[in-house]
């Protein structure tokens, strides 16, 4: 909060069928620590009906008192860390950039082999960078080890902070303030999202359609061989071969288990059933039914009721009155803006040095130095100097 009162909001945003930000619940606190994130987290139990043994996936930043919140009341929940910010910690450990290839294609291979060679290769590149990485436990940010039960490949919680870019307005305002403001653009961007719900045609969401049709482009190059059962041996170009089972509507390469829509292999599977005569069906059968169309419609069938205004609210007959936290007014102009992390103030130096470095070459090269140039002095008519520096003799 910027306001004249101190404060944290709270969030927890979902994901949506069209990979898109889907708020579920905001509150107010008086700071960032493990009390005010279990109570946050108990109360979003209690609406969402999740209880300590429910199998779900959170995805988060590591806030303050946030990793033991979620230990203690779900100790079964997948949770998730946002890479963004561990390669924050890491760039600025090792101060250079270098290492953002290598953890990026660790945290991107999907099976454990695949991992396990990048690791190899992060170690023979630098053996700290490797055994400082290898202190985080690869189930939180690496998706060879992230179970399928999300329906998610998500390694970055931009959605959160794509949430939190919107409330920028809302914070420099008193609370009740705050919370109207955000209830206001919470009933906008449902109506966003049903302008674009009514446009869509297919079975399938956008983000949805996009991803299958990618994958059935690839599937082009790959070829299925049937093993006489429900399972395929499906080769492509750089020695890419992976086992499909049908059956089980799994890939060994296990992108079809994280992101619930066929990937390439699977689909030249089925389309070798569809050569063989076999009952193949509507490709989208095949997608997980969290990006059907339906399913997104359904989401936003949930409005965000319009209130009164505040001259109609009944009074309240709680007796306890409710005091303003006190106020302690900091010293200089209050800060509005969003504070940015080290990496950002790094990157943003960066770029700096590269305008003004441009600047000077543009204008070298629109203001031509003299240097090189032949001079014509102005009284005897010789080149190689000026007037003032002429040795020729008054009327010569």
């Amino acid at each position: 909060m910027k306001g004249p009162f101190p404060g944290q909001i709270l969030s927890a945003v979902g994901v949506d069928s069209n990979n898109g930000t889907y708020p579920l619940a905001y509150a107010v606190v008086e700071s960032e620590n493990t009390s005010s994130w279990k109570w946050f987290l108990q109360c979003l139990a209690e609406d969402l009906d999740l209880y300590s043994n429910s199998n779900f996936t959170f995805i988060s930043d590591r806030q303050k008192g946030l990793l033991p919140a979620i230990e203690q009341l779900f100790p079964n929940a997948e949770h998730r860390f946002c890479i963004r910010h561990i390669y924050q910690i890491m760039r600025i450990r090792f101060k250079t950039t270098e290492y953002k290839e290598y953890f990026w294609r660790c945290a991107t291979a999907t099976t454990i082999p695949e991992f396990e060679a990048v690791m190899v290769e992060l170690r023979n590149y630098d053996i700290e960078a490797y055994q400082w990485l290898l202190k985080i436990p690869p189930h939180h940010w690496a998706r060879s080890h992230f179970s399928g039960r999300a329906i998610s490949d998500m390694l970055l919680n931009n959605l959160c902070e794509v949430f939190n870019s919107k409330l920028v307005k809302g914070r420099d305002k008193p609370i009740i303030s705050c919370l109207e403001f955000i209830r206001q653009y919470l009933m906008k961007r449902v109506c966003n999202v049903m302008k674009v719900l009514n446009k869509c045609q297919g079975p399938l969401t956008p983000t949805g359609t996009r991803i299958l049709e990618s994958n059935t482009t690839l599937a082009s190059k790959y070829h299925a061989r049937w093993n006489g059962g429900q399972k395929y041996q499906v080769k492509g170009p750089w020695n890419d071969q992976h086992v499909v089972d049908m059956e089980k509507r799994e890939c060994n390469c296990r992108k079809w288990e994280l992101t619930g829509i066929p990937c390439k292999h699977a689909i030249a599977s089925l389309n070798e059933m569809a050569d063989n005569n076999e009952k193949v069906g509507e490709l989208y059968t095949y997608v997980h039914k969290v990006y059907w169309l339906d399913t997104w419609k359904e989401m936003y069938s949930f409005k965000v009721e319009p209130i009164k205004g505040r001259a109609m609210w009944p009074k309240s007959d709680c007796p306890t009155t409710l005091v303003p936290p006190p106020h302690n007014k900091a010293i200089g102009r209050p800060k509005k803006k969003r504070r940015i992390t080290a990496e950002e103030r790094i990157e943003i130096q960066q770029r700096k040095r590269q305008a003004n470095s441009q600047s000077q070459n543009d204008n070298e090269t629109q203001s031509l130095s003299r240097k090189f140039l032949t001079v014509t002095c102005s009284k005897c008519k010789q080149k190689g100097h000026n007037a003032r520096t002429c040795k020729a003799k008054d009327g010569n």
